[in-house]
């Protein structure tokens, strides 16, 4: 049961006239610190020991005698022994105090149960509480089932493993990196169980994740993440922004695909395939052509998160899309929060964003924005859940 917005909308009421804007400290957190600076607020992020001095030390804030923002982006950060120690009660009631206002990003709703986030995390979220569990997709209800019942195309999926007749690629957690991916594409049921023995050998993915694996067809095409902003506060025909497009940088797979054909038969057979892990973004702008339909799924999934998950998506989310031969994009994953890439485009915002806002906007920016704007005009209960 997710708690309800009546209670978080309480306790937004009984905060500071200048809160903090707080997030996990991975992911895009910088791109957030960096907004809610710039935007004017002070930052909170919540590190794990041993992973905090990038924000502690390396972007830590130094003001001026007036609070001018001299050098950095992150004012403060709590460290933890472990991230899913900043959900215990004490530590929320600290965060009330403070007036945080968090913004949730992948590595918080990894770290964290989406249990412990629906049901027991009393702290404002700037975003659609209910809508990080379709995230998940093991769940009988995810962002596959809300894009299909919405109209927007998808990966046609394949059954099962004895199924596989085109290239497809099987989508399942690293074993033991569990916000990494242990995905692997498989053209046929004998290339699937050769992969599958490989990997599970290696230590990369685990024999039980493969049963609940999702089974798609390949898309043959470059990789586009759209990074759209909605907000509630603003008239519908102009709630949602196109803010910026990223790309993903993998490992080992663009390692691999740097190497020439000769080059790669040559590697062992167990670097023939590759991983999938993330490991950071490029910019990109796309087509102006192919803007149009990229606007209408946008508000396609607007319309069908409202209807599905009331309120609905508040803020940041991420279409992530392969455009095929046909110039058509195709959804292969959401992200219903700040999407992973958007630190290509902080501080200096990006093409799409900027031309918006005759200035630099960037997502982190956008989101601390509209937090200005919700409290100057007592709206704040709006944009939180």
């Amino acid at each position: 049961m997710v708690l309800p917005r009546s209670e978080i909308a309480e306790i937004a009421k009984k905060y500071p006239p200048h809160p903090w804007i707080g997030a996990v400290g991975s992911h895009s957190a910088i791109d957030i610190a960096d907004g809610a600076v710039t935007e004017g607020f002070s930052s909170l992020l919540f590190c794990e020991s041993g992973r905090d001095a990038t924000y502690g030390r390396y972007f830590r804030t130094l003001r001026g005698p007036d609070g001018t923002p001299r050098r950095g982006c992150v004012d403060e950060v709590w460290t933890y022994a472990h991230f899913r120690d900043l959900a215990h009660a004490a530590e929320q009631a600290k965060m009330r105090e403070r007036g945080v206002l968090f913004v949730p990003n992948r590595a918080f709703s990894s770290y964290l149960s989406i249990d412990t986030i629906e049901e027991e995390f009393r702290v404002p979220i700037v975003g659609s509480r209910a809508m990080l569990r379709i995230e998940e997709r093991t769940e009988r209800e995810n962002y596959y089932t809300l894009l299909e019942g919405a109209g927007v195309p998808i990966p046609r999926a394949i059954p099962s493993p004895d199924r596989i007749d085109r290239l497809s690629i099987v989508k399942l957690p690293h074993a033991t990196r569990r916000l990494e991916r242990g995905f692997f594409t498989a053209a046929s049921a004998e290339e699937y169980r050769s992969k599958a023995a490989a990997l599970v050998a290696r230590g990369t993915i685990l024999p039980a994740d493969l049963a609940g694996a999702r089974i798609e067809e390949y898309v043959l095409g470059p990789v586009f993440n759209f990074n759209f902003f909605f907000s509630p506060l603003a008239p519908r025909e102009e709630a949602l922004e196109l803010l910026g497009v990223d790309e993903r940088r993998e490992s080992t797979l663009d390692g691999l695909v740097r190497l020439p054909a000769a080059q790669q038969l040559e590697l062992h057979e167990s670097a023939r395939i590759p991983d999938f892990t993330v490991v950071g973004h490029g910019t990109l702008t796309v087509r102006e052509s192919i803007l149009e339909e990229i606007f209408r799924m946008g508000e396609k999934f607007v319309d069908a998160a409202r209807i599905r998950y009331p309120p609905g998506i508040i803020g940041p989310f991420c279409l992530q899309t392969c455009i095929d031969r046909e110039a058509h994009p195709i959804v292969f994953d959401v992200a219903a929060r700040i999407g992973g890439g958007t630190n290509v485009h902080l501080a200096l915002g990006h093409p799409y964003g900027n031309a918006l806002y005759r200035g630099p906007m960037s997502s982190g920016r956008r989101i601390a924005l509209e937090i200005r704007r919700a409290l100057e005009s007592e709206r704040l209960t709006e944009i939180v859940t």
